[in-house]
């Protein structure tokens, strides 16, 4: 099972999290019937959403991630709830480009250089929080660094990682995050880089077996790590006929009676999981009579 690790420094003003996420990006390729580059690409936004998602103080808050870049995926798009349960789409499933070295996908190329990573997070208030930053390279976890420092004012270091297996499938899925916290030195920091450096790529790491956890303590060697949280997470859709239905209700009265003219009934797909709610001439007519009311 996937589970989100969170621990403090004892000794260093210093917070970290990882997460394992193999079974929900493998979830979501089978849901999305991703290409290659297309599942590391989600998978690595996904589990960055999921931890992001686990910070949050709000109980029903929600984080979304809008990566918009001008590459061939075009959006990629994951959102989590305040336990790190997530769910996506990227918009162009199935695209390829050439490998940057063997074995070595180009997530950078698929999403582009040019575009932009957008932070919403939900947090029950009337307007929900946005934040928004240039890409700084489409690779996704240097993206998701940059909007911390720029957009929070947080040192962070990010790392993410997808290892695809010969038939498709994800082998390995799994990343962190490192926050500096007020007062942390130059000494800090250079512990910290050189444990990144150290350690390398985090798929190489989780496929060796290393857990989120022991990822963390071996990034961090040079600190006295204290295990605040382990949690479980997973791929979770929350769609429901009842919330389809509302959404239906919102379109308004004029475009609800021209789709009862037009095609008489009604299919919608969550973007999702793919899951197909039909609507019958009888349903929308009842749906029509709710937005009426």
């Amino acid at each position: 099972m996937d589970q989100l690790v969170r621990v403090i420094a004892k000794d260093a003003p210093v917070k970290a999290m990882a997460i394992s996420g193999t079974a929900l990006v493998e979830r979501a390729r089978q849901i999305h019937s991703t290409w290659p580059v297309a599942t590391a690409a989600l998978g690595r936004l996904l589990m960055a959403a999921s931890m992001m998602g686990d910070m949050l103080k709000e109980e029903n808050g929600s984080v979304t991630l809008r990566l918009k870049g001008d590459g061939p995926l075009g959006t990629v798009l994951a959102v989590s709830d305040s336990r790190g349960n997530v769910r996506g789409y990227v918009q162009n499933p199935a695209v390829d480009v050439p490998r940057k070295a063997p074995g070595k996908l180009d997530v950078g190329t698929a999403v582009g250089p040019g575009g932009s990573l957008t932070v919403i997070k939900d947090l029950g208030l009337k307007e929900p929080y946005v934040g928004s930053i240039q890409l700084v390279g489409g690779e996704i976890a240097e993206d998701v660094a940059a909007y911390f420092v720029e957009s929070e004012q947080i040192p962070t270091a990010c790392a993410l990682g997808v290892l695809i297996a010969p038939d498709q499938s994800v082998q390995t899925a799994g990343g962190y995050l490192i926050q500096l916290l007020p007062g942390a030195d130059d000494a800090v920091i250079t512990a910290i880089e050189q444990g990144i450096a150290r350690v390398g790529a985090v798929s190489a790491q989780l496929d060796r077996g290393l857990g989120p956890e022991q990822l963390l303590r071996e990034v961090l060697s040079g600190f006295d790590l204290e295990v605040l949280d382990t949690a479980p997470v997973e791929y979770r859709c929350y769609c429901s006929r009842e919330r389809v239905s509302r959404a239906l209700v919102s379109m308004g009265q004029g475009e609800l009676r021209a789709l009862i003219q037009e095609q008489g009934e009604a299919e919608l797909t969550c973007q999702f999981c793919d899951k197909v709610y039909h609507f019958s001439r009888e349903e929308l007519e009842g749906l029509l009579q709710d937005a009426t009311s």
